[in-house]
């Protein structure tokens, strides 16, 4: 897998595993210019931001999340580095990566909230007894 493809987070263990297409067209060996690698670089940012903050506890990094998550799930195409205009620039199905990234999102607060109710309520058979001395 790329260094690209693997910063991006696109594999098996993300959001399910990429269309083969949309992969090589995005990862593959032709080098972006200009404009192109700019909106690349765009939205890799901000997918990054999106996955690093997305438990964030912090009013700063949830801040950051709620900006970023905004941003993705923006339909506006007025401004040029909108997520819809970068995704067609691009060549990328802007809902296809929305879904993917809304899933992703889901099994992570699942997965952490499964975690963090572990942690309140141990099974007796984990619990340290006492003994009466």
């Amino acid at each position: 897998m790329s260094e690209l493809a693997h910063r991006f987070r696109i594999d098996g263990g993300s959001f399910g595993p990429a269309d083969p297409v949309v992969h090589e067209q995005f990862f593959g060996s032709g080098i972006r210019v200009g404009e192109e690698r700019l909106m690349l670089a765009v939205l890799l940012a901000a997918v990054e931001c999106f996955q690093k903050h997305v438990l964030a506890q912090s009013v700063w990094e949830k801040k950051l999340f709620q900006e970023a998550e905004d941003w993705i799930l923006e339909k506006n195409t007025d401004w040029p580095f909108s997520f819809e205009n970068i995704c067609e620039t691009l060549q990328l199905h802007p809902d296809y990566i929305r879904r993917g990234l809304l899933l992703w999102k889901e099994a992570k607060r699942k997965s952490r909230s499964a975690k963090v109710q572990a942690s309140q309520h141990p099974d007796e058979s984990r619990r340290v007894k006492f003994r009466e001395y």
